[in-house]
C-alpha cells in the first residue's frame, strides 16, 4: 500500500501485477474502503490475468483524506480518479465499478476519455427511492448533526467515524469546517443526487453519456434491487448505444441479500465481484478504440 497526494490530498492506494501491464481501477460504494471484502479478491483475479490493477480510496472513503471542495462529492472522486490515473503514469486505463463506484467512474470517463480504455459498471445507483435515500444518507444526516452540535458532532457519526479511524487527520480536517459553510455544502451536494428527467445518473447528462467512446460494458441490476434499479442499468445502455449489456453472475437478490448480511456484520456487501472476474478479463481483450 502507498499514497500520493493529489491536488493538496493524500490519496491511499495499492497497484497489484505486472507493471507494464495495462491497467484497470476498482472502485466501490458507499464510503467503503479498497479493502472490502470482495474487492481485493476481484483485484487478485485481474492481476493474475495480466492486469495491473489499482486499488484506491476515494476522498472521503477509507483512509485517504476527507474534502469539501467540489460541486458534488462524486465529482470530486471522478476529478481525484483521474488525476490518480495520470500521477501514477498508468497510461489509458479501464475502469470497473459497482454502486457508487460506478456513478464515480461513468463521471471520470466522460471528463477524460483519452484516459480511460474501458469502462465496466453494475449496480448503477437510480431511481427516486434510491437518490433520495442517498442524499439523505450523505448530506442531510451530516447538515443536521452539524446544525444541532457543530462538527463535533460530524465526527461521531457513522459515515465519518470510520475514515478517522482509519486516517486520525481527518478529525482535524472535519473539526476546521466552518459549521455553516459546511451546512451549505452538504445542501448543494444533496441537490446533486436529485432524480432527473433526462439522466438516470447523477452528474451525467446526456451530452455526457455521448463522450464515452471507449468499450462499455453494463451489466442489468436485479428486479428487487431497489437501491440500483433495474430501470436505471437498462437506461444507461439506451445512452451508450454501443454498449454491451449482459446478466450479472449472481441471482437477483444478490444485493438485498448482501446487504443484508452486512447490517449485521458491518461488511459483505462486495463479497460476490470476484465472480466478475472472467468476463470483466474477456471484455478487456477487447480494442479499446
Amino acid at each position: 500500500m502507498a499514497n500520493i497526494k493529489i491536488s493538496g490530498l493524500t490519496i491511499e492506494y495499492e497497484l497489484l501485477g505486472p507493471k507494464a501491464a495495462p491497467a484497470i481501477a476498482l472502485t466501490p460504494g458507499g464510503r467503503f474502503a479498497k479493502d472490502s471484502p470482495g474487492l481485493p479478491e476481484l483485484g487478485q483475479a485481474l492481476a493474475a490475468g495480466g492486469h495491473r490493477v489499482l486499488l484506491w480510496d476515494r476522498p472521503n472513503c477509507g483512509a485517504s483524506d476527507i474534502s469539501f471542495e467540489a460541486a458534488s462529492e462524486s465529482d470530486l472522486q471522478a476529478r481525484t480518479l483521474i488525476e490518480l490515473i495520470r500521477a501514477l503514469e498508468l497510461g489509458p486505463t479501464a475502469l470497473a465499478a459497482g454502486s457508487g463506484g460506478s456513478r464515480v467512474s461513468l463521471i471520470a470517463a466522460a471528463r477524460d476519455p483519452e484516459a480511460v480504455s474501458h469502462l465496466i459498471v453494475w449496480w448503477i445507483s437510480g431511481g427516486a427511492l434510491s437518490l433520495i435515500s442517498l442524499a439523505a444518507y450523505y448530506c442531510v444526516n451530516s447538515a443536521i448533526a452539524a446544525s444541532r452540535g457543530g462538527m463535533a458532532a460530524v465526527a461521531e457519526l457513522p459515515g465519518w467515524s470510520e475514515q478517522i479511524a482509519r486516517n486520525p487527520r481527518n478529525r482535524d480536517i472535519l473539526l476546521a469546517q466552518d459549521p455553516q459553510r459546511f451546512i451549505e455544502t452538504m445542501e448543494r451536494w444533496a441537490m446533486a443526487y436529485m432524480p432527473s428527467k433526462t439522466s438516470p445518473v447523477p452528474g451525467m447528462s446526456p451530452e455526457s453519456f455521448a463522450r464515452l467512446r471507449m468499450p462499455v460494458l453494463v451489466y442489468r441490476s436485479g428486479k428487487s434491487d431497489l437501491s440500483h434499479t433495474r430501470r436505471t442499468s437498462e437506461w444507461v445502455h439506451e445512452l451508450i448505444p454501443h454498449s454491451e449489456m449482459r446478466e450479472p453472475p449472481w441471482p437477483d437478490e444478490e444485493w438485498n441479500n448482501r446487504s443484508g448480511y452486512a447490517m449485521k456484520h458491518g461488511s459483505g456487501h462486495f463479497a460476490g465481484w470476484p465472480l466478475l472476474a472472467p468476463a470483466i478479463l474477456d471484455f478487456l481483450r477487447r480494442p479499446s478504440r
